[in-house]
């Protein structure tokens, strides 16, 4: 048998410039000696020629081989919602607001607005926000069981957390690829919500990748030009069509095929995004109706693209309030109390600002709707992530009702949508649940569906 000898990988080092990468991944497609290197594409007269003649063409791939990692502050969760997490193309680290406990000074002021009155807006917020935390803990230490009493802290910010309004920063790990960094250049121009906050993250944008190539100057400047539009969304017409009423959750326009549940699917590795199978054949649509923290979360899932709308065109008083909340008296009168304020305040503001400016009063609690795409290999891995007892509650229940629905039609794929511990218990891996320390306590694996029932 003979060695393979003729293969050879080379990992690029990080101090090449994007363009000359694009440049150099171009030509190799029809230089038929040896690859192009980014060195030999810097050194070549008609770099600049033919990236503006691809990049015009749009033929984009070669711009998706560098990646930026962007360390940003001080952005709104507004504007991450709405800009950088609204697409599947980005991976993200971010500042989590149910496991760390939040700061006053933390939030964006909208432009032109009266700063004294934001602050004592937010400060308000923050002050409902530590009071709810005081006083969920002792309630949710009655409902914990011993071995998590410790983690009521935790637990009380994660439900407090719906008090604090979008204008609440956050810090994070950003990375996207040359082309997504342009696209944002050009959908900021017609974001619907904190725009002067995308001007400002654009113009940053922009000097840091000029700072890294000066040479993708003429291809920003292209993105600037490029006309956009930011997509009218009837959802009430999508709503009539498909006889959605009051309903929470509603999944429509199934398309049913079944596929094996195999180790693909039990691994941490996510295999089965991979090696594809039957799994994509199948699919469902989905109206959802959750607060703007559960849609954080749901972003996350970048495999599950949702259309949402312009907030203004959507919007009623309507919240979100967690179980634990609506069945304490006292601590439900807070919330309530906070909610009332939030939109007492939004809509005084709203009438100076504009609707996106004053955005950044709506709390978490907030609720939207949204139409959502699936398929059954990514909603398999999705099912896990978000029917594990220790996901967030929200989301857990809003995930539920999409496979209990999909289990009422018949559907003969919905038996495999799983919490990892069951899908883990029938491949026969060890150990049964992956979450190590933070196991939740029950052995979920061994239950039927319809007897899940989280306490908390």
């Amino acid at each position: 048998m003979k060695e393979l000898k003729n293969m050879k990988i080379t990992a690029l080092k990080n101090n090449y410039k994007p363009t000359d990468i694009a440049v150099g991944s171009a030509r190799s497609c029809y230089f038929g000696k040896h690859i192009v290197t980014p060195e030999d594409a810097a050194n070549w007269d008609k770099k600049n020629e033919l990236l503006s003649s691809i990049f015009k063409a749009g033929h984009h791939t070669t711009l998706m081989h560098y990646h930026f990692t962007f360390l940003i502050e001080g952005m709104s969760r507004l504007l991450i919602w709405r800009l950088l997490h609204s697409h599947p193309f980005y991976n993200s680290e971010q500042i989590s607001q149910r496991y760390a406990k939040m700061k006053i000074d933390n939030f964006t002021y909208p432009k032109n607005a009266d700063k004294e009155k934001w602050q004592s807006f937010y400060e308000e917020m923050f002050s409902y926000y530590e009071d709810l935390i005081e006083k969920l803990i002792p309630i949710i230490e009655k409902i914990l069981p011993k071995f998590q009493k410790k983690s009521a802290k935790k637990k009380a910010q994660e439900f407090a957390r719906y008090l604090l309004p979008m204008g609440m920063n956050a810090h994070l790990y950003h990375t996207v690829n040359v082309i997504t960094a342009l696209r944002y250049i050009t959908a900021a121009k017609v974001i619907p919500e904190a725009k002067n906050e995308a001007k400002e993250f654009i113009k940053q944008l922009k000097e840091q990748m000029l700072e890294i190539d000066e040479e993708l100057r003429p291809l920003i400047e292209f993105a600037e030009n490029e006309n956009v539009i930011f997509p009218e969304i009837d959802i009430k017409k999508i709503k009539e069509k498909h006889n959605i009423k009051n309903e929470q959750v509603k999944v429509f326009d199934i398309v049913d095929y079944d596929f094996e549940l195999n180790a693909n699917y039990a691994g941490v590795m996510r295999l089965s995004s991979m090696y594809l199978d039957e799994s994509i054949l199948g699919s469902f649509n989905s109206y959802i109706k959750l607060s703007l923290s559960a849609d954080a979360q749901n972003q996350r899932h970048r495999r599950s693209p949702a259309i949402r709308p312009k907030l203004k065109d959507i919007y009623k008083k309507d919240f979100y309030i967690p179980p634990v909340i609506e069945e304490n008296k006292e601590v439900k009168d807070i919330y309530l109390k906070a909610i009332d304020r939030s939109y007492e305040f939004f809509e005084k503001e709203s009438i100076g600002l504009g609707f996106g400016e004053a955005a950044y009063a709506l709390l978490n609690a907030h609720n939207i709707e949204i139409m959502e795409h699936d398929d059954f290999n990514e909603f398999a891995h999705k099912a896990q992530m978000r029917l594990c007892y220790n996901a967030q509650e929200e989301i857990f229940d809003i995930v539920y009702n999409q496979v209990k629905q999909l289990k009422n039609a018949g559907v003969s794929a919905a038996s495999k949508f799983l919490p990892p511990c069951a899908v883990r218990y029938k491949q026969g891996l060890r150990p049964i649940c992956p979450e190590g320390e933070r196991f939740c306590g029950i052995k979920v694996w061994k239950l039927n569906f319809e007897d899940y029932n989280r306490i908390i």
